[in-house]
């Protein structure tokens, strides 16, 4: 493309006096030490919070994570508008939270027992020493914030995990599409029973990996990667363990792999109509997300850390960054619902079980 040769236009004096755009705020993290079931935090206080300042034009966006480190807690993450409103923002955010707590205070103390080992064995396993050692307690354990209460931190985007400034700002928009659907899960369905809740995961799991990958074999070959993460990543625990697996995948009947092998077949092929209705919006947004992240991969706007933390790595084909985003895509909606490591681990391995199962070469 040649350049113009003449001089460059004269703004008119329309568009001089046409004020610039507001800048938008910078996203708030807070922390909310609530050792219970997140249900009536999320369906009582974040989801009215999140409409009411959507509908008042003070947010454009808002996601949720659950965590553990210095006790489970739930992050909540606000974006304002304008930079104007974030004082705003916050302030609703606080008195909100305050006013839940008071009425609805978790009434579990994370001292001992079972959850209190899992989080001692999570932070020796994700932290290194040095960075343990700024969150011990007096005890040389873990330090723990005070229950029913909440606390204003940084937000720290993981760049290195989802491409770079344009892979978290895709991450950002897709996070709030899976908070509002594990909310409204969370208000729908019976998501205390463990059945209820592995089958939904299990789906949701299916819809998003089958969009992203069509073909069999690669599909087959991520699922497989994936459960042999969370077993070797939490090897030497007894958090995951394949004793039992298969005779948990034979309890529950001959019709699962028909099952999973519909929706794979319903996503592969764009048949979203024969999936039931709490996956058909999903399946929509699985296919945005997708054709968003190839989008970013061929312009070139994605880069990766590598697992080693050495190098950077700019990828620009699909195929190699479709896997890499789908492992954290999937990890963190299964975050949102509550699930655990040995339960990402087992299911992973029941959908590539089913889907070999149900392999027309595996029937013949």
């Amino acid at each position: 493309m040649t350049a113009p040769t003449g001089p460059a236009p004269v703004p008119t004096a329309e568009a001089a006096a046409t004020p610039a755009e507001p800048a938008p705020g910078d996203w708030i993290a807070v922390h909310v030490f609530y050792a219970a079931s997140p249900r009536p935090l999320l369906l009582q206080c974040v989801r009215p919070l999140v409409d009411a300042l959507t509908q008042e034009g003070l947010i454009t966006g808002y996601f949720f994570i659950n965590y553990w480190l210095e006790g489970p807690h739930l992050r909540l993450r606000l974006k304002p508008a304008r930079a104007a409103d974030t004082g705003a923002v916050r302030d609703r955010a606080h008195t909100a939270l305050a006013a839940f707590l008071r009425e609805r205070p978790a009434l579990y103390e994370v001292k001992a027992g079972f959850l209190a080992e899992l989080y001692e064995t999570l932070f020796t396993l994700e932290y290194t020493e040095d960075q343990r050692a700024e969150l011990l307690g007096p005890d040389g354990r873990m330090s723990l914030r005070p229950n029913n209460t909440f606390e204003d931190r940084p937000y720290e985007p993981e760049y290195g995990k989802y491409g770079g400034p344009a892979g978290v700002a895709l991450a950002e928009w897709h996070f709030q599409h899976s908070s509002d659907l594990v909310i409204e899960a969370a208000r729908t369905m019976n998501l205390h029973l463990r059945t209820v809740l592995l089958g939904l995961s299990a789906q949701l799991m299916m819809v998003m990996a089958g969009t992203f990958l069509p073909d069999d074999e690669a599909l087959m070959a991520f699922l497989d990667r994936y459960h042999a993460f969370w077993n070797s990543a939490f090897s030497g625990t007894n958090y995951t363990a394949d004793d039992g697996y298969d005779r948990a995948y034979t309890t529950m009947g001959d019709t699962l792999p028909a099952r999973f092998r519909h929706i794979r077949d319903a996503v592969a092929h764009g048949d979203h109509g024969s999936l039931p209705a709490f996956l058909r919006g999903w399946a929509a947004h699985s296919v945005e997300l997708r054709d968003r992240a190839e989008e970013l991969a061929r312009e070139g706007e994605l880069t990766f850390r590598s697992w080693d933390g050495t190098r950077d790595l700019h990828l620009t084909d699909p195929a190699q960054v479709l896997p890499m985003l789908l492992s954290p895509y999937l990890h963190m909606t299964n975050n949102r619902l509550g699930m655990t490591v040995r339960d990402e681990a087992f299911l992973s391995y029941v959908l590539g079980r089913a889907l070999r199962a149900g392999a027309p070469e595996a029937a013949g």
